[in-house]
């Protein structure tokens, strides 16, 4: 809190009173921020709990864990906000007076990661000023230049590629010569690589479900139905069958594989089950090989299936899994 020194009182007294009220004042503030601190954390620590079991057959942990996580996000930018412009300006007041006060001490400066090598910089130059400040005078020469960062990010930009392929006649034969369209990654389809490659690593890497796609995507100004993108899902796992069935060979050529599954969440209706994605890895480099490591991966709903007999009826090799008795069959 910061006070104007022509409303200050000249009696000790009253100067007394506004100081104590200032103190009372700041002390409230830290026990707030103390409070909210402590619900911060506790929340995390529920939320990290409800995550360790969050794949179960009900779908309210879920919906309780999104709940948390709205009420974490809302307290911490209440902690964020909690600093009064007055409390702002009183600790850059007092910042000041102690580097006044102290000009020898050197200023410490918060530890930063600094920001990736690899992303594109856009250098923006500033004005340079006309004049000097202290004295007016124009005759101006660069000494050096300090440059500070800042991260940013560019929205999604949509475009229509419109391929043109122009005819021509000849003027001896009068036929008509074009050159070929290109091709398109689904047949006579209207989506290009790129937002293909968005639709499918959204749907199965960072786990967005198609619904929630078209939503965004009409938010941003293009209607694509949830049949369009199901359709396109499908079509683009078709085309990428021959590079899976190339994997595939290539790690059941190995003399060892490891087997082994792991739990993954299934939108269901009504519902949220448990389904199993089996990965079978080929990797000879701890045991000296010199070929390339390679893994495939099967999905089945649920642990009981006849994945293991189905995908390694026809393996001779050395398998290395854990004690699940769903190999057993494997052995007869």
């Amino acid at each position: 809190m910061t006070f104007d020194p022509a409303q200050l009182p000249d009696d000790v007294a009253s100067l007394k009173a506004m100081l104590i009220a200032a103190n009372k004042s700041a002390v409230e503030a830290e026990e707030r921020t103390k409070l909210l601190d402590a619900e911060i954390e506790n929340l995390k620590l529920t939320i990290a709990k409800l995550q360790h079991h969050r794949f179960g057959p009900s779908s309210e942990r879920a919906r309780l864990i999104d709940q948390l996580e709205l009420q974490l996000g809302e307290l911490v930018e209440l902690t964020a906000q909690g600093a009064t412009a007055d409390e702002l300006a009183a600790q850059i007041q007092v910042k000041a007076q102690q580097r006044r006060s102290s000009p020898t001490v050197p200023r410490r400066r918060p530890a930063r990661r600094p920001l990736p090598a690899g992303l594109p910089r856009e250098r923006r130059v500033q004005p340079a000023p006309k004049a000097c400040a202290c004295c007016g005078g124009e005759r101006l020469r660069k000494l050096g230049e300090e440059v500070s960062e800042t991260l940013e990010r560019e929205p999604a930009r949509w475009k229509v590629i419109e391929n043109v392929s122009e005819k021509f006649t000849c003027r001896d034969c009068e036929s008509i010569t074009q050159a070929p369209t290109p091709s398109h990654p689904i047949a006579r389809g209207r989506a290009g690589p790129q937002l293909l490659a968005e639709v499918v690593f959204n749907k199965y890497g960072a786990h967005l479900p198609l619904n929630r796609q078209s939503e965004i995507y009409a938010g941003e100004g293009v209607d694509l139905d949830l049949s369009t993108l199901a359709d396109w899902v499908g079509a683009s796992a078709a085309t990428l069958m021959p590079l899976h069935n190339a994997i595939e060979a290539h790690v059941h050529a190995a003399e060892r594989i490891h087997v082994d599954d792991t739990t993954v969440p299934v939108l269901a209706k009504g519902k949220c089950r448990t389904g199993r994605v089996w990965a079978h890895v080929r990797d000879d480099r701890p045991f000296g090989g010199a070929v390339a490591p390679a893994a495939v991966f099967y999905y089945s709903p649920n642990r009981e299936g006849e994945h293991p007999q189905q995908q390694l009826a026809n393996y001779t090799g050395i398998m290395q899994v854990d004690a699940y008795s769903g190999y057993n069959p494997l052995y007869v």
